[in-house]
């Protein structure tokens, strides 16, 4: 395993003070670089395990904050911000441009190659970044097959892959629908994988709190998913990779 160090980065969005997680792969090169969103909850110890693991793969990774530093494990408190959040296109990419910032000035970055990778809210963050017309390599989301303005999926200049679970009650099959219609009228070049009896939030491990209804970890569509999500960047963005196993699992439910 190569050596790999790690970071705490404060920086401002949405009125808040967002703490992320920057990774950074041995050496002292420019490398290509991920930003990489959590879930609606918030970053944790799934998310960074996630950045680590890109980090020893040769990316530079900078998983993102959501609530100012805040893991919201109460699903009320977390709707309460996510769903107005989900619902302001010009929020998310405000958040998303500020992490973005961040991970464009590290001096490993190369700014020309970046990819934008997020689960649940941290992917529809993402997905604006692309619909505001930012330069990324590729963009990658899982439970994210959410629609934009009209129109603005036209600004999407790479490939775009989505993940979901076929019993996800949150993305059901008319939001997935509408994801990929937005997509093939853009002329995105798009791909949408469907795991078979996963529910919402599949690849995440389980949580010592309560969760929304219809969220459910599947293990052996996390690892599928995981592996996608690396296919996709070895693709649109390579480096060296062995992709191995899903790493968000060795976080454990206490986080």
């Amino acid at each position: 395993m190569t050596t790999i160090t790690t970071r705490g980065v404060a920086y401002p969005a949405d009125g808040l003070t967002m703490i992320g997680y920057l990774a950074l792969p041995a050496g002292v090169d420019r490398r290509p670089a991920v930003l990489l969103g959590p879930e609606g909850m918030g970053l944790s110890d799934v998310e960074r395990r996630r950045a680590d693991a890109l980090a020893e793969l040769g990316y530079v990774a900078l998983a993102f904050d959501l609530h100012g530093g805040r893991y919201l494990g109460d699903p009320e408190e977390m709707l309460a911000r996510c769903l107005p959040l989900l619902a302001d296109p010009d929020r998310m990419r405000g958040i998303g441009h500020a992490a973005l910032d961040v991970l464009r000035t590290e001096p490993r970055t190369d700014p020309d190659r970046i990819a934008a990778i997020g689960y649940g809210t941290g992917g529809a963050v993402g997905l604006e970044l692309g619909r505001d017309g930012v330069g990324l390599r590729a963009i990658g989301t899982v439970n994210a097959t959410t629609t934009g303005r009209p129109g603005e999926a036209a600004r999407i200049r790479c490939p775009v892959w989505a993940g979901v679970g076929s019993e996800d009650p949150i993305m059901p099959p008319a939001r997935r629908n509408a994801f990929t219609a937005e997509m093939q009228a853009a002329g995105v070049d798009w791909r949408l994988t469907v795991y078979g009896g996963a529910l919402h939030a599949f690849h995440h491990p389980p949580v010592g709190h309560p969760v929304v209804p219809g969220v459910g970890y599947h293990p052996r569509h996390a690892q599928r998913a995981w592996r996608d999500v690396v296919d996709l960047l070895a693709e649109c963005l390579p480096a060296t990779e062995d992709p191995g196993h899903d790493p968000g699992e060795d976080a454990g439910a206490g986080h």
